[in-house]
């Protein structure tokens, strides 16, 4: 049950700044939708053409990774990844769109061209080192799209919430207060001049 506001002239006041500080709440956060949904929708589509470029990068590399396995058997293919160094590193800055922390990825560390010796391998393992490099590049890039579409969708549907219940809860209960006050105040000024008259008439008598 809503607690009733005592129908003064300063809870009008009050009440009054309150609904203006609540359309204009209301007004700032449907602007911040509209930029989250149009940048959501741009970095959404980014992150579908990433997406398909590494998946069809990934398609290619383990191709070429079968092909390898065929030529040189698996226990050698196992041997010759050892070969290769561990000295991936990664770098993320953040950055902010409407307040919400966007990542920037930057990978670092690229191994060598030729990991490994010459000697008891073939064509089809290059091929699959440099398929696999090739997708190993995209991968911080796409990493990153995913993560902004991630945190900006969920944003958006905190503003979404927020503004919704500025719209149909607080703005209205305000606007009703508003009215409520209004009239009590109007009614009671209407009894004050009748009580006047009425009292202005007995003296004439």
């Amino acid at each position: 049950m809503e607690q009733q506001i005592t129908p003064t002239r300063s809870n009008l006041l009050q009440t009054r700044e309150m609904l203006a500080l609540a359309r204009e709440g209301h007004e700032i956060l449907d602007k911040k939708r509209e930029v989250l949904t149009t940048t959501l929708l741009e970095v959404a589509q980014q992150a579908q053409e990433q997406q398909a470029t590494l998946q069809a990068a990934l398609s290619a590399a383990y191709a070429a990774l079968a092909k390898a396995r065929q030529a040189l058997g698996r226990e050698q293919l196992e041997w010759v990844t050892l070969a290769i160094p561990k000295n991936f590193s990664v770098d993320i800055t953040l950055h902010s769109i409407m307040g919400v922390a966007i990542p920037t990825v930057a990978a670092h560390g690229e191994p060598p061209e030729i990991a490994y010796g010459p000697g008891d391998t073939s064509v089809a393992l290059d091929e699959a080192v440099a398929q696999f490099r090739a997708a190993l590049a995209l991968l911080p890039e796409t990493t990153a799209t995913l993560t902004t579409v991630w945190r900006l969708a969920r944003e958006l549907q905190k503003t979404q919430r927020r503004v919704n219940a500025l719209q149909h809860v607080l703005i209205p209960r305000y606007e009703a207060a508003v009215t409520c006050i209004e009239n009590a105040l109007e009614e009671r000024e209407r009894e004050e001049t009748f009580r006047l008259k009425r009292l202005k008439r007995q003296q004439e008598r």
